[in-house]
Formats: structure tokens, C-alpha cells, sequence
């Protein structure tokens, strides 16, 4: 087991505890560390003869996780190009994010919506399980295919509201409340969900590796893949469902009671509340379901609950 999942199963119990380490890991400044202080904390701490067993008091110790943690995938033990790295996941997603919920024609909906999943998707493949045993080659391809085929099919369904508020103006009230305030906020939340689905397939397809407590591989398995793409889904669903939904919600009471007079205001309100919505969400929704997951052996396929004795079994979940 890599020491990133040992960490993570030491001090990330419970929700409070990873929603604490999610705020110190999505530092902005660990962006700045080069790639020759990455693998000098990475040997520093495999050289460590300290075991996790308990939370981390050493100060310098836990920075080196927290870099750790911050910029290498646990799986391929490889550094994460930069701009794919947790920390710069806030700065490149926000402006996409504000762009996107704009009022635009459905053309431009649709290219700023493709570049928001294209970024979202390339994230989640970087960050996810790495472990699926098949042909390298053959899960290149396919996960290049798969992710083109929904970022462009996420793309097009959430340019819709667009398509439609554009095209029949002349639409009740209500229509319009529906198409422009109601609608895009739970259309982009399942959009979201449905790319992490889609891209991350392979793992519960082919399966994923499993572990038991001292981190020796017990086997691959289908059902802890489902579990951790299935959780890992629901957390990006989650997470810009509710970034969409909230300043939405938020800004109709302050149209009804005019705090903000001019355009040029309310746009500002408006940034104000994406960025505090979405800035808080990240830790949030990460921190949902544990990183470290676990999978009771009762709920694994028969050949891996023969091979062990231990009641639960731990894979890495992904981003």
C-alpha cells in the first residue's frame, strides 16, 4: 500500500478529519514545489520507518505528506502534471465554471461546457485508480474514446436549457424560470457525475486492486471498482450540482430585494457566490467518502473472500 493511502487511512477517519486535510492538501502554494522536491519528500517518506498507525505530530513529517498527497498518484506512484494536481483544481475550474453558467447562445454554451468537461475529465483520469489490469494499450484507447464520446455528449445536453431559452423566448414565465434559473443546475451536476462514470468505466469493467490491511494485494476486483467510481460519481455530482444550484437560489433573493441596483453589481454578487460556494464544495465533496476506501470481504466475488481472512479489505477510491 502506498504511503498517500496509508496517510489517508491514519487521519482521514472521519468526514471532519479529511475535510481538514482536503483545506491543507488544496494549498495553491504546494503548485510552486518542482518536480526534484517532489521526489525528495517521496523518499523521505518511504525511507521513514514511521508506520501510520497513528495520527502524524512531526510538523516537517506532515508537510512531506501533504505535498505528497498533493501532487503524486497513489497507484502509479508518478508525479501529476501540474495543472491536474488537487491544488489547481479551484483556480482552473472557477473561471470555466463561471463562464459556463453564464447566459450565452447555445453555440458558445456548448464550447464553454466542453472545456469544462474536458478539463473535469482529463482531472478525474489523472487522479483516479490506476490498478485495472488490462492491455495498456487497449485502456488507453478505450478510456480516450470514452472520454471524448462524454465530454461531447455532456456538452450538448447542457447547452439544451440554452438551445431552447434562445429559441422560444416568447415562453411563459414560468417556462423561462424552469429553462434559465432551474434546470442547469441539476442538468450540470448529472453531467458531472455521468463523466466520471463514463471515463472511469474500465475500473469496474476489468476491476481493481484490493488490499488488506498491511497493504498486500489480495486480488482484483469488479464490486470494490463499481464502489469507488460509484462514490467517487456521486461526490462530483455533488459538488456542481449544488455549485450551479446555490448562487442561483441565492441571487433570485437578492434581485427580489435589490441589494445589488446595477448589471455591473449583481454580476459581481453573482462571482462572489460561485467562488465561496465552489470554493468550499471542493473540500467538501472530497471529503465525502474516504480516499483509503473500504469494502467489507462479505460484499467481494467469491475467489478474493477465499483467499483472506480479513473482514475488511481497502482500495484507493480516487479523485
Amino acid at each position: 500500500m502506498d504511503a498517500n493511502l496509508r496517510f489517508w487511512r491514519a487521519e482521514g477517519q472521519s468526514f471532519f478529519q479529511r475535510f481538514l486535510l482536503w483545506a491543507d492538501v488544496l494549498n495553491p502554494l504546494l503548485l510552486l514545489k518542482s518536480s526534484d522536491e517532489i521526489r525528495s519528500t517521496r523518499l523521505f517518506i518511504l525511507s521513514s520507518e514511521k508506520t501510520l498507525s497513528e495520527p502524524i505530530r512531526n510538523d516537517q513529517t506532515r508537510q512531506a505528506f501533504l505535498l505528497s498527497l498533493s501532487s503524486v498518484n497513489p497507484d502509479t506512484h508518478k508525479i501529476i502534471p501540474v495543472l491536474f494536481r488537487p491544488p489547481a483544481f479551484l483556480p482552473i475550474s472557477l473561471p470555466l465554471v463561471i463562464v459556463s453558467s453564464l447566459q450565452l447562445r447555445s453555440s458558445q454554451a456548448f464550447f464553454c461546457q466542453f472545456a469544462f468537461h474536458t478539463y473535469t475529465t482529463v482531472f478525474t483520469l489523472l487522479n483516479g485508480n490506476s490498478t485495472t489490469k488490462a492491455e495498456e494499450y487497449l485502456f488507453q484507447e478505450k478510456q480516450i474514446y470514452y472520454g471524448l464520446g462524454a465530454i461531447s455528449y455532456a456538452a450538448c445536453l447542457g447547452a439544451v436549457p440554452f438551445f431552447f431559452m434562445n429559441r422560444y423566448t416568447s415562453k411563459s414565465p414560468l417556462t423561462r424560470l424552469v429553462i434559465k434559473k432551474l434546470l442547469p443546475a441539476p442538468l450540470f451536476g448529472l453531467m458531472s457525475a455521468f463523466t466520471v462514470a463514463v471515463v472511469r468505466s474500465p475500473e469496474f469493467e476489468n476491476g481493481i486492486e484490493v488490499m488488506d490491511r498491511n497493504g498486500k494485494v489480495i486480488g482484483v476486483s469488479q464490486k470494490a471498482g463499481e464502489k469507488a467510481v460509484r462514490e467517487t460519481a456521486l461526490s462530483r455530482g455533488a459538488l456542481f450540482g449544488t455549485t450551479f444550484f446555490l448562487p442561483a437560489v441565492l441571487m433570485y433573493f437578492v434581485e427580489r430585494a435589490k441589494f445589488a441596483k446595477t448589471p455591473r453589481a449583481l454580476a459581481s454578487v453573482r462571482m462572489l457566490m460561485i467562488t465561496s460556494v465552489l470554493a468550499g464544495m471542493i473540500p467538501i465533496s472530497f471529503s465525502m467518502f474516504p480516499q483509503c476506501g473500504e469494502i467489507k470481504r462479505a460484499d467481494l466475488e467469491p475467489e478474493i473472500q477465499a483467499s483472506t481472512e480479513e473482514t475488511e479489505l481497502f482500495y484507493n477510491r480516487g479523485i
